[in-house]
């Protein structure tokens, strides 16, 4: 049976009636802009389109409801442009995969509204970003609000481009182009007659032509969120401690999941896509499964992780407990990463930020963790070593960034980072933001459970504590003047004394997160 709708203003028409409109844009359509970020589970509203003029989450909208309606994306948003350049000047979109969504659920607001901070973070209940931390993507708004998004900043946008590079670790797009997602996705970019290969039920690879027969061929029930406590699986190591942290498991929670895809006898495209999944996809093994498959099949074949994969398969924020005397010496103890490489990386930043700090490994059952993650373990350490002296809180990051500061009596977070050239002060303000946003989330609710096993439990991606809208304060973020010294990253830095000032203004628990409040 097919199905007939309006497509920004064209009339088109689908085959398979058993798909999800999600589906039906991005496969059989070719419409890339919306995106997959929960697989699906209606949760993350990278997939929002208009529906006769309403927001509608793609991803769990059967196809056949929208037979003879108007459906718009992103793409045939009358002021596509306008946002697209606010976005881009405002920083709203690092990596871009959130914000196809975003506009399109803003695109409905009155100037008024777009103008009104509460009405805004209202509209983006519905909506997760972990990149932006919020607060630029209010300011795009009202850039659009105001009108004042009609010409782009004068900037260099290869410069731009370098600071993100630093920040993420890896190549990054910057331009107006982004925000509607076009920063260059690797499932974006699959060619239309791939085979589409998804992890099923029993462990073992399927695939099919379309992705609804894949995910009929998977056999997968939907992962669901549990009522299972938090734990925080590691002893402090004995001493008498000045100052003392546990922490438990947490999903670094980027939004694109991990995907590739491969010809036979090529080379898999990058799942990092266009940003670096703040360390997450690091050791993805996406792109070798591409890779066996294609040769395997004889075709091309597109490989996607569901979001239950992301969080079953890929690595963790590692667990810690830490204990600090007063004179800065004391003894981490930390979730063995999977290789060698990771302890070794782990014991050299902790080096040069703690040096008086010795490092345990302990053997966890659980999901693999790793040292590439956003200053994992040696950021905590940092924050530990720092809470010792007075407010405000100064850390100096391996890569010799300085970062200073506090959260004031109103729970508003105020950073001031020195990171050599800037480059370009809008992405640098915008992955400083983000940072302080992770930081806070790391505090006040980041961590996902696990059972007896050391399975996650916690599989659907509201269920990491990622801090919403309503719950982000505004962040001042201060960029020392610098014309001498070369780049280096700040985000780091920014992320260390922010958790640092944050775990401070809650009163030092020694476990976190914390169900306190910043104000």
């Amino acid at each position: 049976m097919t199905i007939d709708f309006e497509l920004d203003g064209d009339s088109v028409v689908v085959t398979d009636d058993a798909v999800s409109l999600l589906d039906a844009l991005r496969d059989e359509l070719g419409v890339r802009s919306p995106k997959d970020g929960c697989s699906p589970q209606g949760q993350c509203g990278c997939c929002t389109v208009l529906v006769d003029g309403r927001p509608r989450v793609a991803c769990v909208t059967p196809v056949s409801r929208v037979r003879g309606r108007s459906v718009t994306t992103v793409d045939g948003l009358a002021d596509r442009d306008a946002w697209a350049r606010a976005f881009c000047d405002a920083g709203a979109s690092q990596c871009g995969f959130c914000t196809p969504g975003i506009i399109a659920r803003l695109s409905v607001l009155t100037p008024e509204q777009l103008a009104d901070r509460e009405a805004v973070d209202k509209a983006l209940l519905a909506h997760l970003c972990r990149c932006t931390g919020w607060q630029t993507v209010r300011e795009a708004a009202v850039r659009v609000a105001r009108g004042d998004a009609r010409e782009p900043l004068d900037r260099d946008l290869a410069a731009a481009e370098r600071r993100a590079l630093i920040e993420g670790g890896a190549a990054q797009t910057v331009g107006a182009q982004v925000a509607l997602g076009y920063g260059g996705f690797s499932d974006d970019e699959a060619p239309d007659d791939a085979l589409v290969a998804l992890l099923g039920q029993d462990g073992e690879w399927v695939a099919a032509e379309t992705i609804g027969a894949a995910r009929r061929l998977a056999g997968k029930v939907q992962g669901r969120r549990t009522t299972a406590a938090a734990q925080w699986p590691i002893e402090l190591p004995p001493g008498e401690w000045a100052r003392s942290l546990q922490t438990t498991w947490v999903e670094p929670a980027y939004l694109e999941p991990d995907a590739a895809w491969c010809s036979p006898g090529g080379q898999p495209s990058s799942p990092l896509g266009n940003g670096g999944a703040f360390g997450g996809k690091s050791d993805s093994s996406v792109g070798s499964v591409a890779r066996r498959l294609a040769d395997q099949h004889g075709r091309t074949v597109r490989v996607l992780f569901a979001r239950e994969d992301v969080v079953r398969l890929g690595a963790k924020r590692p667990p810690l407990a830490v204990g600090v005397a007063a004179d800065g010496s004391g003894t981490a103890r930390v979730a063995r990463p999977a290789n060698v490489a990771d302890e070794e990386t782990i014991r050299h930043a902790l080096r040069s930020v703690a040096p008086a700090v010795d490092v345990e490994f302990v053997d966890l059952a659980g999901p693999p963790v790793s040292a590439a993650l956003r200053g994992a373990v040696w950021a905590e350490v940092a924050a530990v070593v720092a809470s010792l002296g007075e407010s405000p809180d100064t850390v100096t990051s391996p890569d010799g960034a300085t970062a200073t500061a506090v959260v004031d009596a109103d729970g508003r977070p105020n950073v001031t980072v020195d990171c050599g050239d800037p480059l370009d002060d809008v992405v640098l303000r915008s992955y400083c933001i983000g940072a302080v946003h992770m930081a806070l989330g790391l505090v006040l609710g980041e961590s996902i459970a696990l059972d007896e096993d050391g399975v996650p439990l916690d599989l659907t991606i509201r269920s990491f504590g990622v801090l919403r809208a309503t719950d982000t304060p505004e962040i001042d973020i201060a960029i020392a003047p610098s014309s001498a010294g070369d780049p280096v990253n700040a985000s780091d830095a920014v992320f260390a004394a922010a958790l640092a000032a944050a775990w401070r203004q809650v009163d030092h628990p020694l476990q976190l997160p914390t169900s306190a409040r910043l104000a």
